[in-house]
């Protein structure tokens, strides 16, 4: 990491982070996609897909528009949640289960990208990079609404059928919810 001596240092060094971020999400949201058993946890991730690939034209705007030309900085924090996913899918059959999981992951994502571009479409905001702000907004709003998209999938069926997974499970093999859990206290 650079040197960073003014806010500005600060909000390029922020924008630079999330364009790696971004970049890293591109090569890994197809991977993640065909892990999915839901056409519709594949389709919203799919779509996400497409988005980020937008992201990643939006934040090279945002750094022209801040008199800088697009360059990355490793970001490690989303190297170690996209690592997390894939160990996720590595160690999850096909299922619910894993469907719950996944969706679980990606929001971990969601939620360190709005950290990240509300953080940066302040500093612009402060800096005077009107036209930062505006980009940078419309990242975060579409991120705020993967998110909701990805709560919805697995409020409306994916937990439901993981949990059904649990059930017949533990009906399989013969033990109970209760004594499963009193086991694991």
């Amino acid at each position: 990491m650079p040197k960073i001596t003014s806010l500005n240092d600060l909000f390029i060094e922020e924008i630079r982070d999330l364009y790696d971020a971004e970049k890293q999400l591109v090569k890994a949201l197809p991977k993640i996609a065909k892990a999915c058993s839901t056409d519709e946890l594949r389709e919203a991730i799919e779509s996400h897909l497409r988005e980020t690939e937008m992201q990643v034209n939006r934040l090279e705007e945002v750094f022209r528009s801040a008199g800088e030309e697009p360059k990355a900085t490793k970001c490690e924090a989303m190297r170690g949640l996209l690592e997390e996913g894939d160990k996720l899918i590595a160690n999850t059959p096909a299922s619910s289960v894993r469907d719950a999981g996944i969706i679980g992951a990606a929001q971990r994502v969601e939620h360190y990208e709005m950290a990240g571009y509300g953080t940066a479409r302040a500093f612009a905001e402060a800096l005077g990079y009107e036209g930062a702000v505006s980009l940078l907004q419309e990242t975060l709003d579409e991120e705020g609404e993967a998110n909701k998209k990805l709560n919805s999938i697995a409020e409306r069926h994916v937990n439901m059928a993981a949990a059904k997974e649990d059930i017949r499970e533990m009906a399989s093999s013969g033990t109970t919810a209760s004594r499963s859990r009193s086991s694991r206290s």
